[in-house]
C-alpha cells in the first residue's frame, strides 16, 4: 500500500477545471485512489486547510468532502475513528475540524490545555452535547 500527500489527495476530490495543470494530475490522481491508500492524519488535517483556505469552501461543502473520503472503504485513514468524531463535531458544532481533531485525537486525556479563549468557550456549547475532553484554559500571565 502506498501512502498520498496533500495535493495527489486535493486533486482526487477536488475538481478545478480551471487549472490545467490540476485537470492533468486529477487523471492520475484517480488512477491512484483506484487501488488502495493510505491517507496519514497530517495530510488530512492540511487538506483540510486546503479546502477550507485556498478553495473557500462553505462547511457543508468541507463536510461532505471529508465524508466522502471516509466512505471509501479501500483508503486507509489513519485514526479513522477519531477523524469521524472529528468530523461530527466539525457538522454539529462551530469547532473548526482542526480543532474537533486535537479533541477527538486528546479524548483519553485528563485534559487539553490552550490559551484560546474563543476555542474553550466553544468547546464548553460542544461538551453539553457530545462527549469530548475537558479544555482548560490557561492564563496567559
Amino acid at each position: 500500500m502506498k501512502a498520498v500527500d496533500t495535493n495527489v489527495l486535493a486533486r482526487f476530490l477536488v475538481d478545478d477545471p480551471d487549472d490545467a495543470e490540476a485537470a492533468r494530475q486529477r487523471q492520475v490522481a484517480l488512477r491512484v485512489f483506484s487501488q488502495p491508500v493510505f491517507v496519514p492524519l497530517t495530510v488530512l488535517l492540511e487538506f483540510s486547510w486546503l479546502i477550507q483556505g485556498f478553495y473557500k469552501f462553505p462547511r457543508p461543502t468541507v463536510a461532505a468532502i471529508l465524508g466522502t473520503l471516509l466512505g471509501l472503504e479501500h483508503v486507509l485513514i489513519e485514526h479513522r475513528g477519531d477523524v469521524a468524531g472529528a468530523l461530527e463535531l466539525f457538522k454539529e458544532h462551530t469547532l473548526d475540524f482542526a480543532d474537533a481533531l486535537h479533541l477527538t485525537r486528546s479524548s483519553q486525556m485528563q485534559a487539553l490545555l490552550t490559551f484560546d479563549k474563543q476555542f474553550a468557550k466553544r468547546v464548553a456549547r460542544a461538551r453539553k452535547l457530545a462527549s469530548v475532553v475537558a479544555v482548560e484554559l490557561l492564563d496567559g500571565r
